[in-house]
């Protein structure tokens, strides 16, 4: 079973990614922690968006073929890749689906309120989940750029709220 976990920032994605490794035996792939470890290092001031796209990308690909073993040993895969826009989601439900692997979403439907105060906590404690500041501006920048998944998507999915 892969497991795709969908918010917006500071929706609490990576802690239920935890919950939910405890309760499936799963492995987690939390594109934040492949950021900072395999990218940020290297980013230069004047690297945006597409820089970090490209990379994801690149990371994602090499994830797709570690979700392929797992199935193949029975073991369930957990995405925390942000999975912000439909495309995005699109492109794990076609290899799901081509590969004929089980799927759920799983969509953390929290007010921005509650987000917004969370990440704000989440850079000044920098706990367990933190792995780099998110910005107030980066902040709003996501609320513009997440889509929410419609109703197709939500069909036999979890949606969570607060």
């Amino acid at each position: 079973m892969i497991h795709l976990i969908v918010g917006n920032t500071g929706s609490g994605k990576t802690t239920y990614s935890m919950a939910l490794k405890r309760k499936t035996n799963a492995i987690i792939f939390s594109i934040d922690k492949w950021n900072k470890t395999l990218f940020l290092a290297d980013k230069k001031p004047n690297d945006g968006l597409e820089w970090f796209l490209e990379r994801i990308d690149r990371a994602e690909e090499m994830i797709m073929g570690l979700v392929q073993q797992l199935e193949n040993s029975k073991t369930d895969s957990i995405l925390d890749l942000g999975l912000s826009k439909f495309e995005h989601r699109e492109k794990f439900r076609k290899f799901a689906e081509s590969n004929r692997f089980e799927m759920k979403l799983h969509f953390l439907d929290i007010s921005k309120e509650i987000r917004l105060e969370r990440v704000m906590q989440r850079n000044n404690e920098k706990g367990a989940t933190f792995e780099f500041e998110v910005s107030k501006e980066n902040f709003d920048f996501m609320e513009s750029w997440f889509e929410r998944p419609n109703e197709n998507e939500m069909i036999d999915g979890i949606s969570i709220t607060e």
